[in-house]
């Protein structure tokens, strides 16, 4: 009996082992660890990126090597970019934000609702005081920063803020890291002018190389081995406008009359953050409505 319980305990070993060599080999041939090799030129926001220097180049390497290769959530990131961006990207034309910003939000959250356990929330992680401070509603009821066209024009406001005080592109988006008032006393104590002559926390020290990977990655997708087709990318889903600007008791029976139903109604509208809705008096607020066909 011991000597065909050995050899049933080995039979399973070789077994487990074997179908974890085909998984590991087939997950590698799904996705091969993909060796960088620095771009020769670099900007962030027309920015020139100063890859002549040691330091820079290799902290800029370390990233994108890291991105890279973390295949699933960079091609998650990929496939919400489709439909997140033809939000962002108006948003960041209007209020006159270079476009690079959108990675911002990339690194930020992933293009998801998050919350980080800092409490920072929504796809641009708002702290609640910070939120409030530049003018988004934030309570039980309604929370602007799971909201992404508002939350988008809020971090427009606080990024043209910081340029106009920390004098570039680059020390703004550095300091929605590390705080507008961090970055400024960190220059003066330093004496530069530049974020990558700047000594910082190890976080705020990476923080606008993350963005500079993740933009270049995501604009040159095949290079870094994600050959994604379209048909893979998350679709923009159509939808309504419709303003309310008197109390909904009922959430659900709301979506039920939209021709919808509560769970749908909470995808398009995360801000909604209760079961019901109080609207203030003279207060509008604007819910989306996915369009007939593509509420499931």
């Amino acid at each position: 009996m011991q000597v065909i319980r050995r050899i049933l305990v080995i039979a399973t070993v070789a077994v487990v082992s074997g179908l974890f060599i085909y998984a590991t080999t087939s997950l590698r041939k799904t996705h091969p660890y993909v060796h960088t090799s620095l771009p020769s030129e670099m900007d962030f926001c027309g920015e020139k990126v100063p890859l002549q220097l040691a330091d820079v180049s290799e902290r800029f390497d370390r990233e994108l090597t890291v991105n890279t290769n973390l295949h699933a959530t960079t091609e998650l990131v990929i496939k919400r970019a489709n439909r997140a961006f033809p939000v962002i990207e108006p948003i960041l034309k209007k209020y006159g934000v270079p476009d690079d910003f959108k990675y911002l939000a990339v690194i930020e959250s992933g293009l998801i609702n998050a919350t980080s356990p800092s409490g920072a929330k929504g796809v641009w992680q708002f702290m609640p005081a910070t939120a409030k401070e530049l003018g988004m509603e934030v309570n039980d009821i309604v929370d602007e920063r799971y909201n992404l066209e508002k939350s988008t024009e809020y971090a427009c406001k606080y990024l043209l803020k910081a340029k106009e005080k920390s004098g570039t592109w680059t020390l703004a988006a550095a300091s929605y890291n590390g705080g507008l008032n961090g970055i400024m006393r960190m220059k003066d104590e330093q004496k530069v002018n530049d974020y990558y002559d700047m000594l910082l926390t190890d976080e705020t020290y990476r923080y606008v190389f993350r963005i500079l990977a993740l933009k270049e990655i995501m604009q040159n997708q095949e290079k870094y081995g994600y050959m994604m087709p379209k048909s893979v990318l998350y679709p923009v889903i159509p939808t309504k406008k419709v303003e309310v600007s008197t109390n909904i008791d009922n959430l659900a029976q709301f979506a039920i009359d939209q021709g919808i139903n509560y769970k749908i109604l909470k995808i398009h509208n995360p801000w909604l953050r209760d079961k019901k809705l109080e609207v203030q008096p003279g207060k509008v607020y604007t819910i989306q409505i996915p369009l007939e066909g593509y509420t499931r």
